[in-house]
């Protein structure tokens, strides 16, 4: 069993460390995983992200039920750190205009609605960037904004099947299986944050902003990767190989008598150290059924067998002892649990505590990019909903208190009182 251990505090962020996106205004109008992952990872490092969202409905992910912490949900405090939240209730005229104001003073919008809605609403990219040229505005939808499935809705998993990238996965004799984490959804908000610093980039040198559109399927048939290209190449229709590419017997999981571990011998070298020096068998190494990578894919049933034989003689720690006085790329086969408690994660500072409006403390896991001179800034926790809402009105746009209470009544913020707003 698991022991899980208190989270520590964050390490303080060097005072005097400058941030890579400072003064950077960006207007997000995401929802669910996409777009919030990609506008975190510009709060992650500066930007001031302005979170918007319904008044009564807020974003879908605070509803989600793997776990929650005075009722905000695991889901949401890992996709909206960083970020100022404030509620329009855009179907109300005063809520546009509202938004078009912060549109106007923006680097970057980001919006993931169905195709139409921001057109509808005034808010698309042609109406806006009059105002604004200097505007990169980011539209992340299932099929892109263009184009005969541009009105198709869709999420993670209709792409990953619909892409091929779901037959990728799983085992020959079993069904196609979709990964845990909505890893789709994941690479297209990096893919968008990424196509929104090129943009940055861009307007450096041409002057002006862009429009980028960026569609999950669009991300998913590239995550097929080289197995979309052998089918462009050979003709011939990739299958699932479970845990190992291609069946590969050098690749894969195999059991120590006490626990499972995973290997990569993907080259020749690698697996001439592996029977060498820690399975202690050369003759693997001369007989011509193993000799090269090919002969062992031929006769990957028999290696796997003989592997499987030796590593179930001893124990876990054992063999990773080995593997690593070998250098072969080898590691344990950790449940989620075993994984936050590892060394790796804890020796690493992947892990951590920070403050949250409500709840105390929330855990914190950390961005992935480090950087020397402009690190992440100091994390602020995923905020409650419309909990930046006057705040944000009074310092980007500068209403004063009774604007704020004529906009309330108008229902540009909704017919009901939000969390934390000060209204």
């Amino acid at each position: 069993m698991v022991t899980k251990v208190p989270l520590p505090e964050r390490s303080p962020r060097r005072k005097d460390a400058p941030t890579a996106l400072d003064g950077m205004l960006v207007i997000d109008f995401t929802r669910v995983v996409a777009g919030p992952a990609c506008t975190q990872m510009l709060g992650d490092f500066g930007a001031d992200v302005i979170k918007i969202e319904h008044p009564e409905e807020g974003d879908d992910t605070r509803a989600y039920e793997h776990a929650e912490v005075a009722g905000e949900s695991a889901a949401f405090l890992s996709l909206n750190r960083n970020k100022r939240a404030m509620t329009l209730d855009l179907a109300v005229p005063k809520a546009r205009d509202i938004a078009r104001d912060l549109i106007e003073r923006a680097d970057v919008v980001v919006e993931s609605f169905s195709t139409g809605i921001m057109d509808k609403f005034g808010l698309d990219y042609a109406t806006v960037s009059a105002n604004n040229p200097g505007l990169v505005y980011c539209s992340i939808s299932a099929y892109g904004r263009s184009g005969q499935f541009a009105s198709r809705p869709g999420f993670d998993p209709i792409t990953q099947a619909e892409s091929g990238f779901m037959s990728l996965n799983g085992f020959a004799d079993g069904p196609p299986v979709r990964t845990g984490p909505p890893v789709i959804d994941l690479a297209t908000g990096m893919s968008a944050c990424n196509a929104i610093l090129l943009a940055l980039l861009a307007r450096e040198r041409l002057g002006r902003g862009q429009h980028v559109d960026v569609a999950l399927f669009d991300v998913a048939m590239n995550m097929t990767s080289f197995y979309g290209m052998a089918y462009l190449l050979s003709g011939f229709n990739p299958g699932r190989f479970g845990n190992s590419p291609n069946g590969s017997p050098t690749v894969g999981v195999y059991e120590a008598s006490d626990g499972p571990l995973y290997i990569a011998c993907a080259n020749d070298r690698l697996y001439r150290r592996l029977v060498t020096e820690v399975l202690d068998r050369p003759d693997l190494l001369d007989d011509p059924q193993f000799a090269t990578r090919k002969s062992r894919s031929l006769n990957k049933e028999k290696l796997c067998a003989i592997f499987a034989e030796i590593f179930a003689i001893d124990h876990l720690e054992t063999w990773m002892t080995k593997l690593k006085q070998a250098h072969i790329p080898a590691g344990y086969l950790r449940t989620i649990a075993e994984a936050f408690e590892a060394p790796e994660v804890r020796g690493r500072g992947r892990v951590c505590q920070i403050p949250h409006h409500t709840a105390g403390r929330v855990p914190n896991i950390e961005p992935a990019i480090s950087m020397s001179l402009t690190p992440p800034v100091e994390p602020m926790a995923a905020p409650t909903l419309g909990q930046h809402t006057t705040e944000v009105l009074k310092t980007i746009l500068g209403y004063d208190d009774c604007c704020i209470a004529a906009l309330q009544r108008a229902g540009a913020f909704g017919r009901v009182q939000t969390r934390d707003s000060a209204f």
